[in-house]
């Protein structure tokens, strides 16, 4: 479970600019901060140059405010690079749903795979 920062996105709760500042806080966050790898189902390396990121829900709780998100990404099958090696080195679509855990003081936030 990795540890961010998501201070832009917690000063905007209860805005009409939540859900853009969100989404672009997400995506401009280091790609090795998210569970990419772990998210992946048709693939075996994640590739984190674009995310788009779509909220779930939201839920405001006592010490945090708990955003689910689903997150676009795409990854490869990676071979080994060889002249003769078969697999094809095109994007594979993926997608995966995050739980991000909001701290109200610090802004501070946990992301975790769901499922």
């Amino acid at each position: 479970m990795a540890t961010l920062c998501l201070d832009r996105s917690l000063a905007a709760w209860r805005t009409a600019e939540f859900r853009d500042v969100f989404k672009a806080e997400v995506a401009a966050l280091d790609s090795s901060l998210l569970p990419l790898q772990a998210g992946l189902t048709h693939s075996s390396h994640a590739l984190g140059d674009k995310i788009d990121v779509v909220i779930l829900s939201t839920e405001e709780a006592p010490e945090s405010l708990r955003v689910r998100a689903g997150l676009f990404y795409a990854g490869i099958i990676a071979g080994c690079s060889c002249a003769d090696d078969p697999t094809p080195a095109s994007e594979i679509a993926e997608y995966c749903e995050a739980e991000f855990v909001i701290d109200w003081r610090s802004g501070a936030a946990t992301v975790s795979l769901i499922g």
